[in-house]
């Protein structure tokens, strides 16, 4: 099943996900965010963006690396994550995010964490991650804490980028995957 994506406006991205009960069955569920992450051309989708407010969410960094990258990306489910530590230098890339169409922007992030997580089969794992799965995974992460990219946006950038929020949030953009967008 491929779900709608929720659009910038709708206050479950910016609400803390809530913790899901050890053991739930979820392999349909993450197959599912797969299949619409895939659908709308992403690298990450957390669990709130398709209208679920539960600590899930799925990446495939492989997508944005080159040939040469020595890091081969990886794709995977992370449920009920923590992320333990944050560390080595901070580097800027430029983000977007399935929610926010058409809005791309520089972010600042360390290039390296430690993270604490169930896979799909409830097997707890800590794992350490680097550049860019390091920064999808902390994209993610963030839409289960309710933190959105344009969140680090400061200044005149921010309010470059206002009218076109206010226009997601009132369905005038175009996308090449469904959206729910905000009631109004």
């Amino acid at each position: 099943m491929i779900y709608p994506i929720v659009a910038y406006g709708n206050p479950i991205l910016k609400k803390e996900a809530e913790e899901i009960k050890e053991g739930e069955d979820l392999s349909e569920l993450i197959q599912d965010m797969f299949s619409t992450m895939d659908h709308a051309n992403g690298v990450g989708l957390a669990a709130p963006q398709i209208n679920k407010g539960i600590r899930l969410f799925v990446i495939d960094s492989s997508l944005m690396l080159d040939e040469e990258d020595e890091d081969k990306g990886i794709r995977k489910a992370f449920i009920n994550p923590i992320i333990l530590d944050e560390y080595g230098d901070v580097f800027g890339f430029e983000e977007g995010c399935l929610s926010i169409p058409e809005i791309r922007a520089d972010v600042f992030r360390p290039e390296k964490l430690t993270i604490e997580y169930f896979d799909e089969n409830w097997n707890l794992k800590e794992e350490e991650f680097s550049g860019l799965t390091a920064r999808v995974i902390q994209h993610e992460y963030d839409h289960l804490e309710g933190i959105l990219f344009i969140d680090y946006l400061k200044g005149l950038k921010k309010r470059m980028v206002q009218s076109k929020l206010i226009d997601i949030s009132k369905g005038k953009v175009s996308t090449d995957y469904r959206m729910i967008y905000p009631v109004r």
